[in-house]
């Protein structure tokens, strides 16, 4: 009989994350493999794996856990997350993504989904796959499941296209730096198939990842790419995260361009090609977004911020387009799965059509000072937000995710994290004066945590 091994540590609310070996090695792996498989009681797994130096033995690992349950693996090899998204989607299976994203490199993790990539979380599933693989006990399975490499690949690049019309697309200088991770798989086939100039940053695909962390949601690992986008006079530069399946922006000048921006601007696109539809945001994207929907005759969908409350609310109201500030980007004719690949194409197109600079294209959904994502270490979190609560009771306050207040000109939302002991502000206002004003008054709370209220 297997031992039990706690597994608490690395299940998270939305996936599986650890430090290879200490958390995550062949025997949690295999454990996890087989849990998935017999919970998701389909005939076939999709399975792919980033670039990390643990992957492979990893991914191994899970191949046997998922055949031993008598259950055919699809072994995609090297892949994005949306490349398995997609695969899921395609050949209609559940699907498991190796990965830990954009976490150090001697971290290792995964992702998983149902059938037409269907997510599954904490309420949906993962914590009975977490409690299956804790116990690790089977009944015999019939016959042991075989292995079949596939290629995706190629079918995935024809499916990012079918979001465009790749004869529009002006021969445009684009530089994208993948940092080593998984865009280096997938940028360039599709960049190939476009009349641009593509400049590609770090497009090796190196699990120590050896020039800076993929993670371009920190200003720190976007610096080659500004620099490199001006040396180059590139009209746009995209940074990827190690598995692809987030982008962020930069415009010809350099500068950062905002999830909420990118997630207006693809609305826009979205609802010329489908007049009328739900587009959904999360609460903490701009004011802008859910105005640039009603000014494009679609309807504004608010929901949670995270992919499983965004997918699940697509599905509910038919939605064709969801955007997180966070760089997350999801289309219902993509499975209504996340992919930074699909939302950088469909941004070449509207620069292409609009025949003028992305700064410019951008300018009307520029309309608020945002302060970004100001995380703080607070151990009481629930205590500290109704403190906050308390303490602007005269806004309108919505408790849909954290706690957001609303005024006239200005808006907060402060929410815990789910894997750590932080609150995460956001604060917009209308001019910059209100936004530092509203963002010191609600940081001087937040950070007087522990010294009573």
């Amino acid at each position: 009989m297997a031992p039990h091994r706690d597994l608490s540590r690395i299940f998270k609310a939305y996936d599986v994350r650890g430090i290879v070996p200490d958390d995550l090695d062949e025997d949690v792996a295999r454990r996890i493999g087989s849990a998935f498989a017999e919970w998701a009681a389909a005939p076939r797994i999709a399975v792919g794996h980033d670039c990390r130096l643990s992957s492979p033995s990893l991914a191994s690992a899970i191949h046997e856990g998922i055949a031993a349950r008598g259950v055919d693996v699809v072994d995609l090899g090297l892949a994005s997350t949306d490349l398995l998204y997609f695969s899921s989607g395609a050949l209609d299976v559940p699907g498991v993504m190796l990965t830990a994203s954009h976490n150090p490199p001697q971290w290792n993790g995964l992702k998983f989904c149902l059938a037409g990539a269907k997510p599954v979380g904490q309420d949906t599933g993962l914590g009975e796959i977490r409690a299956m693989a804790e116990q690790d006990e089977y009944p015999q399975a019939p016959s042991q499941g075989t292995v079949e490499r596939r290629r995706m690949l190629e079918a995935y690049v024809e499916h990012v296209l079918s979001f465009i019309d790749p004869s529009s697309i002006e021969p445009l200088t684009v530089v994208a730096d993948t940092a080593n991770g998984m865009g280096g798989l997938v940028v360039p086939p599709v960049m190939a198939r476009l009349p641009v100039t593509f400049v590609h940053l770090y497009p090796e695909l190196d699990g120590t990842f050896p020039n800076h962390p993929a993670d371009p949601i920190q200003p720190e690992n976007q610096q080659d790419l500004k620099r490199t986008a001006l040396e180059q006079g590139a009209d746009i530069g995209l940074a990827f995260d190690g598995d692809a399946d987030r982008v962020f922006l930069v415009d010809e000048r350099a500068e950062g361009v905002s999830g909420s921006e990118v997630t207006a601007l693809v609305a826009q696109a979205m609802l010329k090609r489908y007049p009328g539809a739900p587009i959904v945001y999360n609460l903490i994207c701009s004011w802008a977004v859910p105005e640039v929907i009603l000014e494009n005759g679609g309807t504004p969908v608010r929901t949670r911020v995270g992919h499983s409350f965004i997918k699940q609310v697509m599905a509910e109201t038919g939605a064709v387009f969801g955007g997180e500030h966070s760089g997350h980007y999801y289309f219902r004719d993509n499975y209504r799965a996340d992919s930074g690949l699909i939302a950088a194409v469909v941004v070449l197109e509207q620069l292409s059509k609009a025949g003028g600079p992305l700064s410019k294209l951008l300018e009307p959904f520029r309309r608020y000072k945002s302060s970004g994502e100001i995380n703080t270490p607070v151990l009481d979190q629930q205590g500290t937000i109704e403190r906050i609560a308390a303490a602007f009771a005269e806004g309108r306050e919505d408790r849909t995710d954290g706690l957001t207040v609303e005024f006239d000109d200005w808006w907060f939302n402060v929410r815990p994290s789910n894997t750590e002991p932080l609150l995460r502000l956001n604060v917009e206002a209308k001019t910059e004066e209100r936004l530092k004003e509203g963002t010191q008054a609600v940081l001087d709370i937040i950070r007087a945590e522990g010294e009573g209220p």
